[in-house]
């Protein structure tokens, strides 16, 4: 059989390919894949390069890796798109996406998929999303985008609407990752766990979470969680201890559901729980502001020494990880099914959702490529409540699509947090401060003088 080519677009996004190539190296019908690996920065693409050879010595595969610095050549004739870059990066967007806000007493936690620091790293980053797809249209139309770009349903979406034909699916860990830490917290082993997970990125619901029994029925898991909250047992300690994950099971006593999510995410997306003059919500649900700043600074410190011992180490171990792009190749490759949970548009998969939304859903995968689940209706009020997010991912979107500024500051109004600590003047220089201090990381056609209200 032959063996897939998988380019990998910013792939100096080191950690993050190590961990896909390693997934990918460790399945059999995989191990002879040509690995390309594309990005701006040299001294970047070289550490990646450096990597992903000594994972191939190390599992004694025969893949083979290739470098390339232009977009196009990378992904000439190849099967496989792995997309995991951060137009702007750290320096100087994340930092801007903070501290511009924090004028006007904004405060966030994670600021890349909602809010206005979400709305603006999406306007930094679908256009490049689209770079890719005009590429791939010319020299790779059948290949798949696997896009693990935040702000992910924005990015989704606006794949769908200018380049329809595209192959994408957009993919996060959320919801494999919240089912290990619930199953943690409640001491029940992850492989005992059966979900089922529906809604729009950073915002599904698990609308089953069960315990195979040992005659082989399914205990509903949801009494247990509620009872574990109220006592205090859950949640446990996690990786993270700045981030004691309570929103979301508060979020669970109010919704009956729970989200996949981050509490530190999700705090964002909803007006309840970052409000100023309320530091006692800010104690009592243990909200981690500005924890995006501080992650990326550690992380960056963490690099500077990892990178060096992968440069001196003979062989690099090898784990796998809990993503699901492996999975997704091997399936498309040999068509041995599997199920996934990916972003794609909702063609009336939801249909309490719009159609042109992107969601997050069960997948089926195998030759035929993805294959969402039907999930029909949702729950009213986890609707109402994906609704809220909805409205900005659109209009960012139509912002996009149609070159208007205005819709930017629109997005930025029907921003659930941004509308319930600003007032309208405020959300409208906020953005043309966010836009000034961008500057050229943003589209032409945001720049120019600041927009003047409709007469």
């Amino acid at each position: 059989m032959a063996n897939p080519k998988i380019t990998f677009i910013g792939a100096g996004s080191a950690v993050f390919m190590k961990n896909i190539v390693g997934d990918i190296l460790q399945r059999p019908a995989l191990a002879g894949a040509t690995i390309r690996l594309m990005d701006i920065n040299p001294t970047r693409l070289e550490e990646s390069e450096i990597i992903a050879k000594k994972l191939i010595a190390t599992l004694g595969v025969s893949a083979t890796v290739e470098t390339f610095a232009d977009q196009r050549q990378a992904l000439d004739g190849t099967n496989f798109v792995v997309v995991c870059f951060q137009i702007g990066g750290y320096e100087p967007s994340t930092v801007i996406d903070f501290d511009v806000p924090k004028k006007y007493n904004l405060r966030q936690t994670i600021a890349d998929t909602l809010g206005v620091g979400g709305i603006m790293r999406g306007l930094r980053t679908v256009p490049h999303l689209w770079s890719i797809c005009e590429d791939m249209l010319q020299v790779a139309p059948d290949a798949i985008m696997l896009q693990y770009v935040n702000p992910m349903a924005i990015n989704t979406w606006a794949i769908a609407e200018k380049y329809p034909t595209i192959k994408q699916v957009g993919l996060c860990h959320s919801v494999q990752g919240t089912a290990m830490e619930l199953a943690h917290d409640l001491n029940i082993p992850y492989e005992e766990i059966r979900y089922r997970s529906a809604g729009i990125n950073h915002m599904a619901f698990y609308l089953k979470f069960e315990h195979r029994q040992a005659d082989g029925s399914y205990k509903d898991l949801y009494p247990e969680l509620h009872r574990a909250y109220a006592e205090g047992r859950a949640p446990k300690p996690g990786w993270n201890p700045r981030c004691p994950n309570k929103v979301r099971y508060e979020m669970m006593t109010r919704l009956g559901y729970f989200v996949t999510e981050s509490s530190e995410h999700f705090a964002e997306y909803t007006p309840y729980f970052i409000k100023e003059g309320r530091e006692d919500l800010i104690e009592k649900f243990g909200i981690p502001l500005d924890e995006y700043p501080k992650r990326c600074i550690e992380q960056i410190a963490k690099w500077k020494k990892t990178s060096e011992d992968y440069r001196k180490a003979d062989r690099i171990e090898v784990a796998q990880s809990k993503e699901y792009a492996s999975s997704i190749v091997n399936s498309v490759w040999t068509g041995e099914p599997s199920v996934i949970y990916g972003n794609l548009r909702n063609n009336g998969v939801i249909t309490s959702l719009p159609n042109n939304a992107a969601v997050e859903v069960p997948c089926l995968v195998d030759d035929n490529g993805l294959q969402p689940t039907y999930i029909g209706e949702l729950p009213p009020q986890l609707t109402a409540l994906m609704r809220t997010n909805i409205n900005v991912q659109e209009l960012t979107v139509r912002a996009l699509m149609e070159e208007k500024r205005e819709h930017i500051y629109h997005a930025a109004m029907m921003d659930p947090h941004t509308a319930a600590e600003l007032d309208l003047e405020q959300i409208w220089n906020v953005v043309d401060d966010l836009i000034e201090a961008h500057g050229t990381w943003l589209p032409d056609w945001t720049q120019g003088p600041r927009k003047q209200r409709v007469a």
